[in-house]
């Protein structure tokens, strides 16, 4: 997918913050105030850890639906809690073989206890997923499903959580731009084009050179950060506006 919006804003990984999300959302309508407006993605990973996932999925689906200009992309979190609804006994590939969604580590409970499924974390399974089909909309699942998986715009590309050096973005495994850390993250040649992604929690937007993570920790208590990509320059946007972000 392609656009040429005037800027794009990018934003990190959400992990059920609400509060944070619409803090960034304000800030981009500040900056939109002063720039015209422009293209607002989010990279992913929308529920799990936070405290309200059902609130910042049902945010974004309705503010699509009412003609936001918003793209949201695929993550590994946001396809676990899929899997999980379809199959509680489905395995990703992209996860350790040791752990599942429902795990304290991943926060699948977290994510369903916002939908009012009590401690999913610590009964059996089979009752925990019968509960979550009653409780969760099945337009929330829908939406999650058909989320994209990258984002071309301003001369970047967006993904959740990488590429696979080498391969075109039309020919990327769902896999890799979900999961992918090894191969990408200590990559340090160029890509097709600039990559903007998340996935790998540091404390603040880092440009690399190559690509540019926006994962800083807002599942751990850090913030949720938002970027303004614009003809080849990158901003880190806060409350006291633009800050060139550089490698």
């Amino acid at each position: 997918m392609q656009t040429s919006s005037a800027q794009t804003y990018a934003i990190g990984d959400i992990h059920g913050h609400l509060d944070l999300l619409r803090g960034v959302h304000d800030l981009v309508a500040d900056d939109m105030a002063r720039h015209g407006a422009g293209q607002v993605l989010h990279v992913g990973d929308l529920v799990d850890r936070g405290p309200d996932s059902r609130g910042v999925v049902e945010y974004l689906r309705q503010g699509i639906a009412d003609g936001q200009d918003w793209i949201v992309l695929k993550s590994n979190h946001d396809r676990l809690f899929t899997m999980f609804m379809d199959d509680p006994l489905a395995s990703d590939p992209g996860l350790r073989s040791d752990l599942s969604w429902l795990h304290p580590k991943l926060g699948g409970g977290v994510t369903l206890g916002s939908y009012g499924v009590p401690n999913a974390s610590d009964r059996p399974i089979a009752k925990v997923h019968a509960e979550a089909l009653a409780a969760v909309p099945q337009e929330h699942l829908d939406f999650l499903t058909s989320r994209p998986t990258w984002h071309r715009a301003n001369g970047a590309i967006f993904v959740h959580a990488g590429v696979r050096p080498g391969i075109a973005i039309e020919d990327q495994a769902e896999d890799d731009l979900l999961w992918i850390r090894k191969g990408f993250l200590d990559h340090e040649g160029p890509f097709e084009a600039l990559i903007v992604h998340g996935h790998t929690a540091i404390e603040a937007p880092m440009h690399y050179g190559n690509r540019v993570n926006i994962d800083s920790s807002a599942a751990y208590g850090g913030p949720l950060s938002v970027i303004v990509v614009e003809e080849g320059e990158v901003f880190h946007l806060t409350d006291k506006g633009r800050v060139p972000l550089r490698p």
